[in-house]
């Protein structure tokens, strides 16, 4: 495939469409950038050389060009000497260095329009590999962002799982079985203590009532 047939068909539609169906965007879009830059490479080469033609006929064609004047201006100078001769050389010269000039000339205009088109196929395949390199940069936040919200909703998943649940379920029973125990202990004890108190109260009733019955005897007549 030649580079100029590269060139037209490296499109970044084409590309971000291929990218889009990939399995691995980031990866696709990595040997992409790697071909592009070997494209723009070449194209670089090609650019320098397709130039450097085209500085050469620049160059012929202008030194063909002060030729022409050069001669001119001799065939001037041997006919104001009266010397034909001399004058129909430089004048013969002329007409030659005229028609090499022209076809210098068409050659330059023929090269520098390859140059030309070239260097824009070039800056065009700068600015798709720095909206490429973008693209890139985009997919690789997107994919940070989903890594982690992929860890986050595994977390809360892990943490809102059945076995969670049931585990803090049982923490939540064995709790309040431990707060029955020791409402009925405390009712218990409590029930104890009173039993003992009537009990002293009894006691400590009948010691008054023996203690008055002796009193009353004493004063019985």
């Amino acid at each position: 495939m030649s580079l100029f047939h590269r060139l037209r068909n490296l499109t970044l539609s084409n590309i971000y469409s291929f990218i889009d169906k990939a399995e691995d965007p980031i990866k696709m879009t990595d040997q992409y950038l790697r071909n592009m830059q070997a494209d723009i490479e070449e194209a670089e080469k090609a650019v320098a050389t397709q130039i450097a033609i085209e500085k050469k006929f620049k160059q012929l064609y202008e030194e063909q060009e002060a030729l022409v004047t050069k001669r001119d201006e001799q065939a001037h100078l041997a006919a104001q000497a009266k010397n034909i001769d001399l004058a129909r050389r430089a004048l013969e010269e002329k007409k030659i260095a005229e028609q090499k000039k022209q076809e210098y000339l068409a050659s330059y205009e023929l090269n520098k329009t390859a140059a030309d088109t070239l260097r824009e196929k070039l800056a065009d395949m700068r600015n798709q590999i720095t909206q490429l390199k973008s693209k890139r940069e985009a997919l690789v936040a997107r994919a940070n962002a989903a890594k982690a919200q992929k860890g986050i909703n595994k977390a809360m998943t892990s943490i809102s799982s059945s076995s969670a649940v049931n585990g803090l379920n049982r923490m939540q029973d064995k709790v309040l079985q431990l707060e029955a125990e020791a409402e009925a202990s405390h009712d218990m004890n409590k029930r104890e203590k009173s039993l003992d108190e009537e009990f002293a109260n009894l006691e400590k009733n009948n010691e008054i009532e023996e203690e008055l019955t002796e009193l009353l005897k004493k004063y019985e007549s």
